[in-house]
């Protein structure tokens, strides 16, 4: 097989090869969320409510509209989940500072133990992989998963210096 850096490898574009990437992704997404799916079943929770107390524990003060562009779902959809979760405790909502009107939200103590639990073994799984696959095969990764985002979403990912607000609980 061709070493990727000297240029073009038309092996990487064949059928067979697009395929087996399909399926990787549908296993790699399958063992992902299995674990958390099953801490998840024990509130009577599902995946909905994951991604809410993840992007919700990531961007803290994060804006109900921004979460809904973020997660690109309907504000029935988000409103349902949201509620859930706030009626228990693991998320509250505040008025914004400068505009009464927004919500913001933020996790609780409670919804920080919940995202700890759903995150530790996804980090786990990524952070072995990562060891396996190499620092080169890391940031190749990356920058086929960007490649994969719509461009509008992949300002959200350009190299930042600062440490995610989720750093210092996690």
């Amino acid at each position: 097989m061709a070493d990727i850096k000297t240029g073009f490898n038309p092996l990487f574009l064949r059928e067979e090869e697009l395929r087996q990437a399909m399926e990787l992704l549908f296993f790699a997404y399958r063992d992902f969320t299995g674990e958390p799916d099953q801490i998840l079943a024990e509130y009577g929770f599902g995946r909905a409510h994951h991604r809410v107390i993840y992007f919700v524990g990531r961007h803290p003060a994060i804006t109900v509209s921004e979460l809904l562009a973020i997660l690109r779902i309907t504000k029935q959809s988000l409103s349902r989940v949201l509620g859930q979760l706030v009626r228990e405790g693991f998320v509250v909502q505040r008025p914004g500072v400068r505009d009464r009107r927004q919500r913001l939200l933020e996790l609780t103590d409670k919804g920080w133990e919940l995202e700890r639990r759903l995150s530790e073994r996804q980090r786990s799984r990524i952070a072995r992989a990562y060891r396996e696959a190499g620092v080169e095969a890391v940031e190749g990764f990356r920058q086929v998963l960007l490649g994969m985002i719509d461009a509008p979403d992949r300002k959200r990912f350009e190299r930042r210096d600062e440490k995610p607000a989720s750093a210092a609980r996690g």
